[in-house]
Parts: C-alpha cells; structure tokens; sequence
C-alpha cells in the first residue's frame, strides 16, 4: 500500500507539473502573440497592413534602411542613448555606493525619490521635465534630451548596483584599507571589479530605457531630436507607412539580443557572488 500511494503521488505531480507546462506556454502565447503578429506583415508586398499577405518582399526593410529620415533617426538614438546612459551609469553607480552604507542618513526617504521615475506616469514626469527645462533653454536641444533621458535610466542603474552591493563582502574594504590603498585604489582595485556586472546591467537597461522612450521626447525634443520611436510615432500618426513594421521588427531582434546579454550579465554577477562568498 505505502508503494502505491508513492506511485500515486509520483502520478500527480507529473500530471501537476504538466498542467504548469501548458500554462506557461499558453500565458507566453498570450504575451508574445501580438508582438510576433507584425513580423510577417514586414515582410508583406502590399501597402497595406493586411492579412492574408499578398506576397513577399524586403521593399519596407530596403526603403527603412535607406530612408534619411530613418537613418537620422536611428543616429538620434544611439547618440542620446549612448550619452544618457554615461551620465546614467556615472551617477547611479555613486548613487547606490552610498545608499548601501548603513550609516547613510535618510536612506529610506531617498531611495524612493531616486527611483521615482520608475513609478510616477511618464507623462508627469515628461510635463516636469518641460516645466523645469523650459525656462533654462533646454527644451529642443540635445543636452535637454539627453539629461531627461539620464533621469529616466539612473533609476535602473541604482537598482541593479544596490542589489549586488548588498551581498558585497565588506572585509575585502577594511583589508585594502589595512594595506595601506586609498578609497579611490580600494574603489578602482576591489569595488568596481566585482561590482562590474551589476554595473553593465544597470547601463544595458538605461540604455534601453533611453532608446524606447517616446512621451518625454514629445515633450522637450524638437525636430532636429527625432528619435526612432518618436519616428515611428509621426509614421503611424500622419501615414500608415509600412516601413515602421520593418523598424519594428528589427528593434524586436534588437530588444532579444539586449535581453540575452542581460542574463550573460546576470550570470557574471551570480558568478561573482559566489566568488566573494
């Protein structure tokens, strides 16, 4: 009887565990259904977003690719990215360097301010940005874009270095310290190399939060700070261009290979733990 009742158990949870299978797949279904729907129609020789597919062609990817106005969109938003995330990185890693200090006054009340971005609607935030920078000539400029954007990624740069300082081993600091480094050896030699992960993380996601931001740039962003989801916003607002499906296909490749070295990243972090562990 007790081997049958074993068997029985055994039973259930490969049935139990069956039954989450399905779900899984049947919830990732529900999720990636509709953002998998355009990859076909990029590939449409119609002019028309429309199923059935009228035939194939590459013409929206050739016609994207070459476009002046996609192109200069594109360089928009790597430089602003790749800026903003610099300036993201820089104070979000400071950032949580102090916030991880026990002895750091307030931590609980600013900590939720830093990461307040995250949580305030994005059109708040974007009307403050405009208040804010307007009467300083910042509205309509790069460095306007730029620093909003900044703002915007700081929060996930914060996040991701807190969590890995938190199960830094603080002995590695006293011991630079007993050997005679200075806080900036000691941040250059021991910090920053085991911290290196969480770091890149952060960067990835500011970067990433920077490159699909569109509300704020319709706010402070003018003509010549046309990014390509401010692009894609004015093609779908004045035509419906099927070019913006080709774009939108390729920034889903773009958002899997970003999420990839998400988890490599992660798995350096995880490794790294262990190490001071």
């Amino acid at each position: 009887m007790p081997m049958q009742d074993k068997r029985n158990t055994v039973l259930a949870e490969r049935v139990a565990w069956r039954w989450v299978r399905l779900h899984t797949a049947l919830t990732l279904f529900f999720l990636i259904a509709p953002i998998l729907a355009i990859v076909p129609l990029s590939f449409n020789a119609g002019s028309y977003f429309s199923y059935p597919l009228t035939g194939f062609s590459m013409r929206w990817y050739e016609q994207a690719l070459t476009s002046p106005d996609w192109q200069r969109a594109l360089l928009n938003s790597i430089g602003i990215g790749a800026a903003s995330t610099v300036i993201a990185t820089c104070l979000g890693t400071l950032a949580a360097l102090g916030l991880s200090r026990s002895q750091f006054p307030l931590r609980s009340v600013i900590m939720p301010i830093i990461i307040s971005p995250m949580i305030v609607p994005i059109v708040v935030v974007a009307a403050g940005f405009y208040l804010i920078f307007a009467p300083l000539g910042l509205v309509n400029s790069y460095p306007g874009v730029i620093l909003a954007h900044a703002a915007l990624g700081t929060p996930f740069v914060v996040i991701t270095v807190t969590a890995s300082l938190l199960s830094f081993d603080q002995s590695l600091l006293r011991a630079a310290a007993g050997l005679g480094a200075t806080p900036w050896t000691t941040f250059r030699r021991v910090t920053l190399p085991l911290i290196t992960p969480a770091v890149a993380t952060g960067s990835v996601f500011a970067f990433a939060t920077s490159f699909d931001e569109v509300i704020v740039i319709l706010f402070i962003g003018g003509p010549d700070q046309k990014t390509v989801p401010r692009q894609m916003w004015s093609g779908i607002r004045d035509s419906i261009d099927p070019s913006i499906l080709a774009v939108a296909t390729m920034l889903i490749v773009f958002a899997v290979l970003l999420f990839a070295s998400i988890n490599w990243l992660r798995g350096r972090a995880m490794a790294a733990s262990r190490v001071m562990e």
